[in-house]
This record gives structure tokens, C-alpha cells and sequence, in this order.
């Protein structure tokens, strides 16, 4: 084995650790100088592999940091994507067990859900729009394994994306049938408004994102598979969660979808 790959897997084996441990660990820039792109997604797919090993099955993809208000508040300047898992999916208003994340926070997205297959490279917004079946709005939970959230791009890369988890909402939509660059968005939580925002915040459009995506995993050899929830990326900045929260997001056009948290367990 050569030095990138016991990097790699060094640094695989150290972030499954803290799924199972519930306990951060420092950036991997940090513990791992010289660190690259390649290896980060490289790290990345080694856990993935490891779940799907276990049982689990890949239901989707996300892109991350597509909007102006993530870039900003996470300092980085370009999009990213991970992997979504069946068990990462919770039912709207049926609880998210406390426990569950380290650090969670919630974002407000419009999902796409594909009636046939996306492989890039050279994939169009036209391509793009006919391999969508219909839209529902969503919200997607993150969480880092990285300490404080002190990511740049590179930790949050082989970090999944600091994936954690969707609940989607039940109104089905088809995508001809609404702007969705000019879709608005209020997120609530426990009935405040936590965030506002629209769909032209993702890279100018959504769809825009779905082509970013099928055009990156597709030089990588991925295609994006019918049936697959793709989340495009957060029209508001990430909220912070607390057990017993519960969020809301409505969608102009689309409608709303709730996620409940569940409260600490007590011991």
C-alpha cells in the first residue's frame, strides 16, 4: 500500500470512527498535510463502501454549498457533493432520534427525483429537465464529524458532504410547473422564521445544480440513477438543531414539509 492510500484509508477509518463514537475529530487538513481533492473524495468513498458493504443502498446524491450564504458561512467557494443512504431518510412529522448527530443543522431544499438516468459528462439543462419525474420540497440535515465545524472544502468532501439525513415532503410536483429559480422559501422553527430565501440562490437555479452534479460524478464514472433523490443544495443558510425543535419549510409553489426532532432521552 502506498502513502495516499494509507492516507486515505487512515483517514476513512478515523471518520467512521466518529459516526460510531458520536465524538468529532480534528481537520483532517490538520492530521493529514498535503492533503487533496482526489484524496478527499477518494476518503469518501471509501466509507461509502463500507456502508453499502453493510447493507446499506445508495438512494441519491446531494451538492453541497451551492449558494452564496454557505459559501459564506462555512468560507469556502465552490460546490461539493455526497452520497445519500436509505438509512439517512426519516418520514415527515414521525421523530429524528435524539442521539442520532453530533451537530446537526437543518437546511430548506427542492429535491429532484429522476425517471431516468443522468451520465455526464456533457449533460444540458435540457437532459437534465426531461430525466427529472417531479420535485418535492425538502429538508436535508447536516452534520460534520469535523470538531465546531471548522471545515473547509476538502474536510467536508471526505466528510460525505457532512451528510446526515432528508425528511421529504409528500407533494409530489413536476418541474414544468413551477419557476423554481424564483420558487421562495420561509423556513420555520418551533413557528419562528429562522430563514427566507429562493431557488435562484442554488447557482442561479436548481436545475443548474442537477447538471453541475450529473456532469462531476460523471467524469468520476457515476451516473445518476432513476428513482435517486438528488438534493440541490440549501436556499437558505444552515440553522443550528436542538432537540425537540421542530422545522418547517414552505415552498412557493411546491408546498411544505416539516422535520421533527426528538427530545433528549432521558436517562
Amino acid at each position: 500500500m502506498d502513502d495516499a492510500a494509507r492516507l486515505r484509508l487512515g483517514a476513512a477509518e478515523l471518520l467512521l470512527t466518529a459516526y460510531e463514537t458520536k465524538k468529532p475529530v480534528d481537520p483532517l487538513v490538520d492530521l493529514y498535510p498535503g492533503l487533496t481533492l482526489d484524496d478527499s473524495y477518494a476518503i469518501q468513498q471509501v466509507q461509502i463502501e463500507h456502508r453499502l458493504a453493510a447493507g446499506r443502498t445508495l438512494k441519491g446524491h446531494k451538492v453541497g454549498l451551492t449558494s452564496a450564504a454557505m459559501q459564506r458561512q462555512l468560507g469556502v467557494d465552490q460546490p461539493d457533493y455526497g452520497q445519500l443512504l436509505d438509512d439517512m431518510f426519516f418520514l415527515e412529522h414521525m421523530a429524528v432520534p435524539a442521539g442520532t448527530y453530533l451537530q446537526p443543522r437543518i437546511e430548506p431544499e427542492v429535491a429532484f427525483v429522476l425517471k431516468r438516468p443522468l451520465a455526464g459528462p456533457g449533460v444540458t439543462v435540457a437532459e437534465a429537465v426531461a430525466a427529472v419525474d417531479f420535485v418535492l420540497p425538502a429538508l436535508e440535515i447536516i452534520d460534520s464529524r469535523i470538531r465546531d465545524w471548522k471545515i473547509g472544502l476538502l474536510d467536508t468532501i471526505a466528510d460525505n458532504a457532512s451528510s446526515g439525513g432528508v425528511v421529504l415532503g409528500s407533494t409530489p410536483v413536476g418541474v414544468g410547473e413551477v419557476d423554481l429559480r424564483l420558487s421562495g422559501c420561509v423556513l420555520h422553527r418551533n413557528a419562528e422564521i429562522v430563514g427566507t430565501g429562493a431557488g435562484g440562490a442554488v447557482l442561479g437555479s436548481p436545475l443548474s445544480s442537477l447538471v453541475w452534479l450529473a456532469n462531476t460524478v460523471g467524469a468520476r464514472g457515476v451516473v445518476l440513477e432513476a428513482g435517486h433523490v438528488i438534493l440541490p443544495g440549501s436556499i437558505t443558510a444552515s440553522v443550528a438543531v436542538a432537540p425537540g425543535d421542530t422545522f418547517t419549510a414552505a415552498f412557493a409553489g411546491i408546498g411544505s414539509v416539516t422535520a421533527r426532532f426528538a427530545k433528549e432521552e432521558t436517562r
